[in-house]
């Protein structure tokens, strides 16, 4: 019969998850402030090198697509029957990928899968695939917000909004965080909202 962990250790266990979190969390929100800062830092530079001695600089062309790799982290999935929290006897991680195709500075679409291994004391399997299509609105300083629909080969379908940050720039890559709100329906399972943190990069 299987034995039930007692209350106080899985607070225990789901506040050092948590802890563990938001010290990632705060630690990725520092570089992407030093790095907006040192983006700032170049424009103004760059701007007054252009007005020393101008350079003509080729527009971006467009439609264009990038492709990126990433993974993410569910933290939290609430419903009205249970909150269930990750890393609490069941580990689960998923891996998007995907393309992003921009058609401006403000507006692209992006195709994603993403398959999900959920793992156990005892046994780990690719549990679910994800198709989640969706809008991209883009902004200033790297911010994006996506509207994604979602279907599971799990049974469960939906929608998630993205909220993305890209924190760092090279020539090659550029890597970002992002959080997510997934609303799931259907497959004769009550409705329910969750909380997910992604990390990831995009190629240039």
């Amino acid at each position: 019969m299987k034995k039930n962990l007692p209350l106080n250790k899985r607070s225990s266990a789901t506040t050092r998850v948590f802890k563990t979190i938001i010290m990632a969390t705060t630690f990725i929100c520092l570089l992407a402030s030093e790095s907006l800062h040192a983006q700032v830092a170049k424009q103004d530079s760059a701007k007054v090198q252009g007005a020393i001695s101008p350079t003509v600089v080729s527009p971006k062309t467009y439609p264009r697509a990038v492709g990126y790799l990433s993974f993410i982290v569910p933290v939290v999935t609430i419903d009205k029957n249970a909150t269930t929290y990750n890393f609490n006897g069941t580990t689960k991680i998923g891996f998007p990928v995907g393309v992003n195709v921009l058609y401006s500075d403000h507006f692209g679409f992006s195709y994603e899968f993403t398959p999900t291994i959920t793992a156990t004391s005892t046994n780990s399997k690719v549990s679910n695939l994800l198709f989640d299509p969706g809008t991209m609105f883009r902004f200033e300083h790297g911010f994006t917000i996506i509207t994604r629909l979602a279907f599971e080969t799990a049974g469960r379908y939906g929608f998630t909004p993205v909220f993305n940050q890209v924190y760092a720039r090279t020539k090659y890559v550029n890597y970002f965080i992002a959080g997510s709100l997934p609303a799931r329906f259907g497959n004769g399972a009550p409705a329910s909202i969750g909380f997910n943190v992604q990390f990831g990069f995009t190629f240039n």
